[in-house]
């Protein structure tokens, strides 16, 4: 009884980490995140560094409609991590995204 319980609060999610789109399932609740393994980056000269302006489908939609600054690149190329913090962004993103969409949060 004690182990239903605990399953409530449970944070067991399985993430497919694919070239072309990220999966995110989780337990109980099956597939709860299916977006493009893309992100839009904006070059900040001001600080001099990049910032994420979009994820998923949303940096998607941006290709080819974004200004010279914003770039939408896809972090993996041939199955493997081609930009580490690119990547760390965009899972990050993913894995609250996934959250939001459950019913009940710990």
């Amino acid at each position: 009884m004690l182990k239903n319980i605990l399953g409530y609060f449970s944070n067991d999610l399985s993430i497919d980490l694919g070239t072309a789109n990220t999966l995110i399932y989780s337990r109980g609740h099956g597939i709860v995140l299916n977006e493009p393994s893309v992100v839009a980056i904006r070059e900040d000269s001001g600080r001099g560094g990049r910032v994420v302006e979009a994820v998923g489908m949303e940096a998607k939609n941006m290709l080819g409609r974004t200004p010279g600054n914003i770039t939408a690149i896809r972090p993996l190329k041939d199955g493997v991590i081609a930009d580490f913090t690119v990547t760390e962004k965009m899972l990050q993103h993913f894995i609250r995204k996934a959250h939001g969409t459950r019913y009940f949060r710990p």
